[in-house]
């Protein structure tokens, strides 16, 4: 049975691939043509294909939950979403353009706070940020930069236009299922590749190491780089193990790691100890150092923070940074570009309502039902409210929240995510909504990967993409049908 994109039903929905009318557009034409031949029953044992590759590959990723940890296979969706070249030019600049206007603020903050001074940033933000790290202020890391490396959510709308729903500056996460979900795809449909003009995905790990490298205090032909993991148990252990094995850089747990008397970090070997000197971190701030930070975490490395503000090991992304991961900041960034960049936004913010103001803070109570509500330093998913899709109980327990620490809450209203054919069943593919996390890294150059990683929320109607809680994902392609 042939695919019958007529039938394809996504009215009052931006669909990346297919328009209201049930045609296809014009950078998707012939992967749509191409699937329609295929039909049904061929494409759900292509996606059988891919449920076994994913297995074959280990492609994992780790939910907390009551019961304890679980592993569960990367959920992947094998009908790729499709943006055309010409269009993400034009996102990759506003993304490099927020990426150095961001890295400006941080290091404002932790140096003269000029943006506070000048009435642009109100200082009781900074002040009562649970990511300002004072022990930070002072510090001149190199190039200036302490987002090294930056996952940013976008968005489109129903009007069909990109925006940006936040930042994630800390650790970010997903890029290695963007660099295997690539990988899937081109087993499960290796004709389609023949076809089009994908631009490539796999040298972001090359990328990476470069960016890593020149932060390197010493100057050396092959600075020592590792990638420090909290261990088996993190959710996204096997990126970090996957990254370090494509970067060829060593994989290490605090334990392998120590400061000496000379405030250098040293990795322990079998052939004995080997200086560091760019240290990758997946741990958060609060678990780096137990001589600075939680005096009880076993993660970190006793005498970091010392040995990287004496300049003897770079850490990235730089511990602070999560300063401007704050979804009460993201509110502000577009002010942000303007104060260090002299530049209008590229990209567009959603428009954010801050509970802290009072008039703000009044009309979300009073709108709750219709708004995403969100605190301002959860990730994953976790500790939002979305409106439309919430109990009466839901709601009076965060309008409750909201009042007792309004700084902790922003609104946002209820976007009409764009969404793109995704194969849920055995009949034809049905619409589900999405987002995309692209990656910008910045150390002596800025980098921004071709795509990123495409969220799926796999349940019809949802908004919730995250794979925490139950979304998928599928390859994004950046196609150049113009030659560009």
């Amino acid at each position: 049975m042939s695919i019958k994109w007529k039938d394809y039903e996504c009215e009052n929905l931006y669909d990346e691939l297919i328009n209201s009318r049930g045609n296809p557009r014009q950078p998707a034409k012939r992967l749509a043509t191409y699937l329609s031949k295929l039909g049904v029953d061929e494409l759900n044992k292509r996606r059988q294909l891919a449920d076994a590759t994913v297995q074959d590959m280990g492609v994992s990723f780790t939910v907390y939950t009551d019961e304890g940890n679980i592993d569960r296979a990367w959920p992947f969706d094998i009908i790729p979403r499709i943006i055309p070249a010409k269009e993400w030019n034009q996102i990759a600049l506003g993304l490099k353009q927020r990426l150095r206007a961001l890295n400006l603020f941080i290091n404002d903050i932790y140096h003269e706070q000029a943006i506070i001074k000048d009435g642009i940033v109100p200082s009781y933000l900074i002040e009562n940020s649970k990511n300002f790290r004072p022990e930070c202020v002072g510090v001149k890391p190199a190039f200036g930069v302490w987002a090294h490396i930056c996952g940013s959510d976008l968005v489109r709308d129903g009007d069909g236009k990109m925006y940006v729903l936040e930042d994630n500056l800390r650790v970010p996460s997903g890029v290695s299922y963007m660099l295997e979900n690539r990988a899937i795809t081109k087993r499960v449909l290796p004709e389609v590749f023949g076809r089009e003009n994908v631009l490539p995905v796999d040298d972001y790990p090359s990328r990476l190491f470069d960016m890593l490298a020149a932060l390197s205090p010493r100057k050396v032909k092959q600075p020592e780089i590792v990638v420090l993991t909290p261990g088996i148990y993190n959710s996204a252990y096997f990126e970090h193990a996957f990254l370090a094995q494509q970067m060829g850089a060593e994989l290490v747990e605090g334990s392998d790691l120590l400061v000496d008397s000379d405030d250098c970090v040293y990795m322990r070997t079998i052939r004995g100890r080997e200086r560091v000197d760019v240290i990758y971190r997946r741990i958060d701030d609060m678990f780096i150092d137990p001589e600075v930070f939680d005096k009880d975490s076993l993660l970190g490395v006793p005498g970091l923070m010392r040995a990287w503000k004496k300049g003897n090991v770079a850490l990235a992304n730089a511990p602070g940074a999560g300063v401007a991961d704050d979804k009460v900041i993201y509110a502000y960034v577009p002010k942000i570009i303007e104060y260090y960049l002299d530049e209008k936004p590229l990209i567009p913010n959603v428009p954010t309502y801050l509970c802290e103001n009072e008039d703000d803070r009044n009309y979300v109570i009073e709108h709750i039902a219709e708004l995403v509500v969100k605190p301002a330093n959860e990730s994953g998913g976790y500790g939002m409210l979305v409106g439309p899709h919430s109990t009466k109980k839901d709601q009076d327990k965060f309008v409750k929240l909201i009042k007792e620490n309004p700084r902790n809450y922003i609104a946002q209203p209820t976007l009409a995510l764009s969404t793109a054919p995704t194969l849920v069943g055995s009949d034809n593919p049905e619409p589900r909504h999405l987002d995309l996390r692209p990656f910008i890294l910045q150390s002596k150059d800025l980098y921004v990967t071709t795509g990123g990683l495409t969220r799926v929320a796999m349940v019809k109607g949802s908004l919730v993409v995250n794979s925490s809680q139950g979304g998928g994902s599928k390859d994004t392609w950046i196609v150049d049908s113009e030659g560009a």
